[in-house]
């Protein structure tokens, strides 16, 4: 229930302000006793997406839910799925959008980015200029994941396959989704992509030179099917990985962060990485 009850908080079903369903809905809604209810949001009021939790009047979705969701005081760090859609909005807030991004496929950022486009096209967000730049591994190496169990040529090739049409999907739904906006808005809008000689172990999100979003790619053994056949493979699914969250400003660890954050992307888009093209 707590699951599901954020997802509809992150994605904008549930707005800031907005008041929640009685407990003796959300009871009946989801087939489970009121103490499992209160239990479920007290969690998310723990993570700072809820107020006035308590056996009376109905819970209230926290108001300044971008930031305070995933940066507030004792918050916990969230999954990728869940708490970048909302900081990617928050960064479409100001009048020049910078995002720079090292990941797997682009999926996550793919996803994330539909809200805030959403925002643009109704009217409730009009930045003047979007950047964003992104790292993404080279078609040209052999990748640490995904990757066959076994030793077969063949399997790795079919999840190679798999992995760079993928990657060259989301990366072109992407930059298609955003140059779009030079078009219906008028926004100065920019997308580069790269490739890195590597896989890279972790994710890292930077928005507007004040935040870090950071995590970890954790590889596990998981199976897949391809042409009817199932594959067993490593591989580390990016929208499940926990997010951590640095902020410019908040402390003088997180600034370092950051900042050091942006040294070691540009030092990778400037150095080692190559022209990445989004082709099969």
């Amino acid at each position: 229930m707590a699951d599901e009850l954020r997802a509809r908080i992150t994605s904008g079903e549930l707005r800031p302000g907005q008041r929640m369903p009685t407990q003796a809905k959300l009871a009946d809604e989801f087939g489970i006793e009121r103490g499992a209810v209160r239990q479920a949001l007290r969690i998310l009021q723990s993570e700072h997406l809820l107020t006035n939790v308590s056996k009376g009047a109905p819970a209230t979705v926290a108001p300044d839910l971008g930031k305070t969701a995933l940066t507030g005081p004792g918050a916990p760090p969230q999954s990728t799925m869940v708490a970048l859609a909302p900081r990617i909005a928050a960064a479409f807030a100001a009048p020049h959008v910078e995002i720079d991004a090292l990941c797997l496929t682009s999926v996550s950022l793919t996803l994330a980015i539909g809200e805030p486009l959403r925002q643009i096209h109704v009217g409730q967000l009009n930045p003047a200029k979007i950047d964003v730049r992104v790292l993404l591994p080279s078609r040209d190496i052999p990748l640490a994941f995904p990757t066959p169990v076994g030793d077969s040529a063949d399997d790795d090739e079919q999840l190679r396959r798999r992995w760079l049409a993928q990657r060259n999907a989301q990366g072109q739904v992407l930059r298609h989704n955003l140059l779009a906006l030079r078009a219906t808005h008028g926004i100065d809008v920019q997308v580069s992509f790269r490739a890195l000689p590597f896989t890279p172990p972790v994710k890292l999100y930077l928005l507007n030179g004040a935040e870090a979003l950071f995590a970890y790619y954790t590889v596990a053994r998981s199976e897949v099917e391809i042409d009817h056949r199932h594959l067993e493979m490593y591989d580390a699914p990016g929208i499940q990985s926990m997010l951590f969250a640095f902020e410019q400003g908040a402390a003088l660890r997180d600034t370092t962060f950051v900042e050091q954050s942006h040294v070691w992307f540009n030092a990778l888009w400037e150095t080692i990485s190559s022209e990445l093209v989004l082709t099969s």
